[in-house]
């Protein structure tokens, strides 16, 4: 097989759908360029509908609405929020943000996400300490959702809300409900490896409508309704642009097309590597549909004879990129005085895991050749 070296193959590169030029069009032709405009309307609109969320707001990224949603909800300084331990640090970032204290729960084996008994043990240590949480962050991890239901059940009888980190999850299901549906609030993200993108930006939905009344306020400055600049509270500059949301219209016409392939990908790369000695993959919980953005590889060293750097260095030689499983947040410098409950889950996914190419272009021969390349590092 011919091989052309020189084209890289990225993780999760952008795939347009053809119909983003169509809307880009339309906002050239509104000139509504700046932030705001129709299609920013009609892509929270468009957004809604898929989602089943009442209300949405497209902002500039994920990590904005996640601020955005625990500043709404009141967290301030010396407050705990709770959050997934195995996650991208944007899913956190906005904790410190707000001065508040981030407390991180490992995964479980089952779906690699938020541990709903490690979180039960959480939220009865930090009552007993008179320091009821102001918020849940559970991260659906590289696309498969989180057990919203049990999380609830730990949450509920305290009045915890509960904030879904969806970013990586958009096309999931729960239950039959789209990814993050039930939450206070949930977060989405469109940045440019997601399964579906706008370049950038993300959303912030809600069934609440004044939460996302608010939220709007909050991401154009907090300006007051007067024919001046007045400002009661600080703001912020974080409403998506009506660019942006026009190539976002665009992509979420094929979702459901990337969803289905994104899937396909993961099932070649198990039909070819799944019943190798030393290699498995990310489970898929019985509890829902994931979206599987990233196909994610567990290696044991000793039975497959390399270990996740030789082969991410192996792909590499090939100009194919991987990349390691999300370092845990307790592990991370910034956040080493912050408490974890468990810890060692997270830890093992990260030791041994490598996240493959899943790119929704790549061909059958782009597979092959990486199926290939990981199998040469084995025994």
């Amino acid at each position: 097989m011919s091989v052309d070296r020189s084209r890289r193959i990225y993780l999760s590169p952008p795939h347009m759908g053809g119909s983003e030029q169509k809307f880009v069009k339309q906002a050239f032709e509104s000139n509504f360029i700046a932030p705001l405009g129709p299609q920013v309307n009609g892509f929270e609109e468009d957004f809604s509908k898929i989602s089943g969320y009442a209300h949405c707001a497209a902002l500039t990224s994920g990590t904005a609405a996640m601020h955005l949603a625990l500043r709404i909800l009141g967290v301030g300084k010396g407050d705990v929020v709770i959050a997934s331990d195995l996650t991208f640090i944007g899913s956190v970032s906005p904790v410190t943000f707000l001065d508040a204290e981030p407390v991180f729960i490992d995964a479980d084996r089952k779906s690699w996400n938020m541990d709903p008994d490690l979180l039960a043990e959480a939220v009865e240590s930090c009552i007993a300490e008179g320091r009821k949480p102001k918020a849940v962050i559970p991260t659906d991890l590289y696309g498969q959702c989180a057990d919203y239901d049990r999380i609830l059940e730990v949450l509920e009888p305290h009045s915890i809300p509960l904030v879904i980190d969806a970013a990586e999850s958009v096309g999931s299901t729960y239950k039959d409900r789209f990814a993050g549906k039930g939450a206070f609030a949930a977060v989405y993200s469109f940045n440019g490896n997601k399964i579906i993108t706008s370049s950038g930006g993300g959303m912030l939905a809600s069934d609440d409508e004044e939460v996302i009344s608010k939220a709007r306020w909050l991401s154009q400055q907090a300006r007051e309704p007067k024919p001046y600049y007045e400002h009661n509270e600080i703001g912020y500059n974080y409403r998506m642009s009506n660019v942006v949301a026009a190539i976002g219209r665009g992509q979420l016409e094929v979702l459901e097309d990337r969803v289905h392939r994104k899937r396909e990908i993961f099932d070649y790369y198990e039909a070819k590597l799944g019943n190798v000695s030393g290699l498995s993959f990310m489970p898929e919980a019985d509890y829902g549909k994931c979206n599987r953005w990233l196909t994610v590889m567990q290696i044991n060293s000793e039975a497959f004879g390399a270990t996740p750097e030789q082969i991410r260095l192996a792909l590499e030689e090939e100009n194919i990129e991987s990349r390691p499983v999300w370092n845990p947040m307790h592990r991370q410098p910034v956040f080493s005085n912050c408490r974890v409950f468990g810890g060692g889950v997270g830890e093992d996914l990260f030791e041994h895991g490598l996240c493959l190419p899943s790119g929704t272009a790549l061909t059958e021969e782009d597979l092959d050749h990486i199926v290939s390349t990981i199998l040469n590092c084995g025994k």
